[in-house]
């Protein structure tokens, strides 16, 4: 039994993604492992199949009870023994569960952390052969993540009371460098395989916009989105009641999800949503962690998020089947306030701490709230920003983000940006963003006048609208000529480098946004299949799915995912052994309810004009890829590549996909230095043509690789191994 025959049997898939291979091939050797692998990537299968393989059983440590329910759901359904235990069961479910697992019955037990040192629990694991245990979410274990749990602590004590010490193995989506070192040093990991796959999610649109009027823009956001399924997150509860009567007002299935609920009515409307009762959940961040669910095609936040950890890892719970999903994120000022709000509050009802920690937490807040603020003022590459905040080396622009398709180019704003500046000289640092700018253009108000600001030499300079203005500062603020205090009532001072401006005369650009509202979300064109699929025989296959789930008392990806369905459509079996060669199809569900799909797939064929077989896809051809004598980038050798592969009709892949690809060839190395991460030459790829140059990327310096002839020969040679 090999790794991809397990991966085969089990999930129905034929290769690994990225990473996946080689930290199950760390397990298996008897080594600590540490991944770091964005929300989709697919860390679950990474402790699965090792745990199928081991002999013994294997604990996962995770603090989330609906996630817990969902995975085991889905083991059971691919006839994986399993189980988990937490609070929701009773004493005497998990005396059941314990003696089943003294009697083999299960390969995984999922295990909430509060309930390791559990007096049944502790006795039951210090008798087990116990061969792994794998940390979820292991950001939870650092007071640097953004969902420090003190529970997770604990686990290092739990470990070492047991006879044998077992495989250590850990995940989690989003984690910055620091926070990577914590959980290694934290978790006693010894001379561990560490491997980032990456945090970029190419199929997801991001995009910040900054609306006069936000439930305007959320159903302008929705308007196309009548048949599909998403979140959207608000900061308060209150926000939550007043969007969500605002959606069902607007004829929209919704529901909503909060801490003031009662655990019943959490709990039903969460299964609502998860098992497509209802379209949008509108929620709080208490939804979400751990929700299992692969077709939530989009994610709307309504306020601005604390932190990029939490934005990121909320957004990715859209487009986790791999499918193209859009995060679209409204932003206003009053969410700075809101949010700093929140973070002198948020721990006044936690346990009695130590102040000067406290203190310390709260600068950590304020300081990660900053960086989202700044997201929402960027005019460049939002993946980028995300990708840079994670240590990653971003191209200049991924084409998938608001900003990348605006169009916008560059524009001189030094004049502007010298007035704004002068006008906070002016003013002595004393006033916020929206004085500033009513007295630039010249505001009649009462506010304005009673100030006397009417009276100042830069009163009424300046003609451009409000909107650009915000943009702009926003831009001095995240560039550092300006800085906006943290206090209730934010004001604007000069920043380090505001003399470059001011003395120096530095010339200033960014992308200034166009003077019309945004428009609803438009996701970029996506390669087609050789076929189209077939809208009617889709929905028929969904309905199929349906009424399995419900006689499964299953959500409905359990039992497949849209993914799995749109192979069927594209590829038509007709027989349970062409049935397995549809993605996501393992043995044991063909056997369970392939025959079911396939007589409604021939049903629906005997009905309609459509081919049994599907269209020949176009021929791809490596060859006619460029290859040049001149040194290039990752991102020039992706966007060569994809021009062969938009070509033959297949879906286009990303530099980062690549550059994986070259660590596990041991080509590229991660290279971990000043809290971020890199992917450098290896002796091996340096051999091979592989160099690091030293260049300016938005202002900083970074090593860039570069790829020379024998190198870029080396990528298109072994092209069919990473497409």
């Amino acid at each position: 039994m090999t790794p991809q025959s397990v991966l085969k049997k089990y999930y129905g898939y034929d290769a690994f993604r990225g990473g996946q291979e080689a930290l199950i091939g760390g397990i298996l050797a008897g080594r600590d492992v540490l991944g770091i692998m964005p929300t989709g990537a697919g860390k679950s299968v990474c402790f699965q199949i090792p745990a199928l393989m081991m002999d013994g059983l294997t604990l996962i440590v995770s603090p989330l009870i609906s996630l817990m329910k969902d995975q085991v759901n889905a083991l059971t359904q691919a006839g994986i023994p399993a189980a988990f235990i937490n609070s929701s069961l009773t004493d005497r479910q998990v005396a059941k569960a314990l003696q089943n697992a003294r009697n083999g019955a299960y390969k995984m037990i999922y295990i909430a952390p509060e309930r390791l040192f559990a007096y049944d629990f502790l006795s039951f694991a210090q008798s087990a052969d116990i061969a792994m245990i794998a940390v979820d979410e292991a950001h939870c274990l650092s007071q640097w993540g953004h969902d420090f749990r003190p529970s997770y602590t604990r686990i290092p004590e739990f470990i070492a009371n047991l006879d044998r010490r077992p495989v250590l193995s850990a995940f989690t989506a989003t984690a910055t460098p620091r926070v990577r070192e914590d959980i290694i040093h934290l978790l006693q990991l010894q001379n561990p395989t560490v491997l980032g796959t990456g945090f970029d999610r190419p199929n997801l649109y991001f995009e910040v916009q900054k609306p006069k009027n936000k439930m305007e823009a959320l159903l302008a956001f929705l308007e196309n989105k009548k048949d599909r399924g998403g979140i959207v997150y608000c900061a308060t509860r209150k926000a939550v009641e007043e969007v969500c009567d605002s959606l069902k007002e607007s004829g929209y299935s919704a529901s909503r999800y909060h801490a003031g609920l009662t655990d019943r009515e959490r709990h039903d409307n969460q299964e609502d949503f998860i098992y497509d009762r209802v379209q949008v959940m509108v929620a709080t961040n208490a939804f979400g962690m751990g929700i299992d669910k692969s077709n939530v095609s989009f994610v709307a936040h309504y306020n601005m998020p604390k932190d990029i950890e939490s934005y990121y890892q909320e957004a990715g719970r859209a487009g986790r089947d791999g499918e193209p999903a859009d995060c679209v994120l409204l932003y206003s000022g009053q969410d700075v306030r809101t949010n700093l709000w929140l973070i002198e509050n948020a721990r006044e009802t936690e346990e009695e701490e130590d102040q000067a920690l406290r203190e310390q937490l709260m600068e950590r807040d304020r300081a990660k709230l900053r960086e989202m603020t700044f997201y929402c003022a960027t005019t460049d590459c939002l993946r980028g920003y995300i990708l840079h905040y994670f240590g990653e080396t971003p191209p200049a622009g991924c084409g998938n983000c608001g900003s990348c398709v605006s169009g916008a180019e560059a524009t001189d704003v030094t004049v502007m940006a010298q007035k704004i500046l002068s006008c906070v000289v002016r003013m002595r640092e004393r006033y916020g963003i929206n004085t500033i700018i009513e007295t630039l253009r010249g505001s009649k108000s009462e506010k304005i006048l009673n100030y006397g600001l009417d009276k100042l030499s830069v009163y009424g300079i300046c003609a451009e609208s409000e909107r650009q203005l915000r943009a702009v500062i926003g831009h001095l603020i995240l560039s550092g000529y300006l800085v906006k205090t943290d206090d209730k009532y934010p004001i604007v001072l000069l920043g380090k480098r505001s003399g470059e401006i001011l003395r120096d005369r530095a010339a200033v650009y960014m992308k200034l946004p166009k003077e019309k509202e945004p428009l609803p979300t438009k996701q970029k064109t996506q390669p087609q299949p050789a076929r189209p699929v077939d809208k009617q025989l889709f929905d028929a296959l969904r309905q199929l799915r349906r009424e399995i789930a419900d006689e499964l008392s299953v959500p409905a990806f359990v039992v497949f995912p849209d993914s799995t369905l749109t192979d069927m459509c594209i590829k038509l079996p007709a027989t349970g052994e062409q049935l397995l060669n549809v993605s996501g199809v393992g043995q044991v569900k063909a056997q369970r309810h392939g025959k079911r799909f396939l007589e409604a797939i021939a049903a629906y064929l005997a009905d309609h004009d459509i081919p049994e077989t599907p269209a020949e896809p176009r021929a791809f051809d490596p060859s006619l890829i460029e290859i040049t004598d001149e040194p290039v980038t990752v991102t020039v050798i992706a966007e060569r590549i994809n021009c062969a592969l938009l070509e033959a009709g297949r879906p286009k892949i990303s530099g980062v996909k690549i550059n994986d690809w070259l660590v596990s060839k041991e080509l590229l190395t991660v290279v971990t230095a000043d809290e971020k991460n890199q992917k450098l030459p290896a002796p091996a790829g340096e051999a091979l043509g592989i160099t690091a140059e030293e260049r300016m990327v938005r202002g900083q310096q970074m090593k860039i690789n570069v790829f020379d002839r024998r190198a870029q020969e080396f990528i298109i040679r072994n092209i069919l191994e990473f497409i």
